[in-house]
């Protein structure tokens, strides 16, 4: 994927996840952070847009391991985290680089090249669902990031904009069951006894 895609989806990847990992999504360090991540992988391409900054790291590395080699593998994710945590860095700090590191192996899983996640050993992922640089990959970013902003806003927001945008009800019943969820429910009043409701309608004896 081209990089504004893979800074999208790592975006996207940090909205959706930070809130479960108990951490603040819309916090800019954070987000940043994140970014940075799902730019890292390719620094084995000098010619990407962090390679170009960091040569001649980027051309050793190239030479070396190839584009879509080590660093787009399992071993590097395990390898990023290990060095950042034991050079005393933060979980704030590791954590949304690591989101944002998996979200660029994830988005190029999504193309027919695919990538070798268990590297060194041979043998390629993938799932293509677009090519990169094509029309589709807008597309599919585009959805990543939509999904990615649904699922981080409260079950109230998200059932008011189902509302508002009729998307449950242009679709049916039996039609997106698991993303129309019925309207959240006011707390239940306490009921009066029927002799209290009756005593008061009555009055007092006299």
């Amino acid at each position: 994927m081209m990089a504004g895609s893979h800074v999208a989806l790592g975006a996207a990847a940090w909205f959706a996840l930070a809130p479960s990992l108990g951490l603040p999504a819309m916090d800019p360090a954070a987000l940043g952070l994140a970014v940075a991540g799902s730019l890292l992988p390719d620094i084995d391409h000098p010619k990407s847009w962090v390679g170009k900054r960091l040569r001649p790291l980027s051309s050793l590395i190239a030479a070396i391991f190839g584009h879509r080699g080590a660093t787009h593998s399992l071993l590097a994710v395990a390898g990023c985290g290990w060095l950042l945590l034991n050079d005393g860095y933060s979980r704030a700090i590791v954590v949304p680089v690591l989101v944002g590191y998996l979200s660029h192996l994830a988005g190029d899983l999504l193309t027919p090249r695919g990538l070798r996640l268990t590297w060194p050993f041979k043998g390629s992922w993938a799932l293509p669902l677009c090519r990169s640089g094509s029309f589709l990959e807008p597309l599919v970013v585009a959805s990543c990031l939509l999904l990615a902003l649904y699922s981080a806003v409260t079950p109230q927001t998200r059932h008011a904009i189902l509302a508002a945008t009729r998307v449950c009800e242009l679709a049916g019943p039996d039609v997106l069951t698991a993303l129309c969820p019925p309207a959240p429910r006011r707390p239940a009043q306490p009921r009066r006894r029927a002799a209290e409701v009756a005593s008061n309608r009555v009055g007092p004896r006299s």
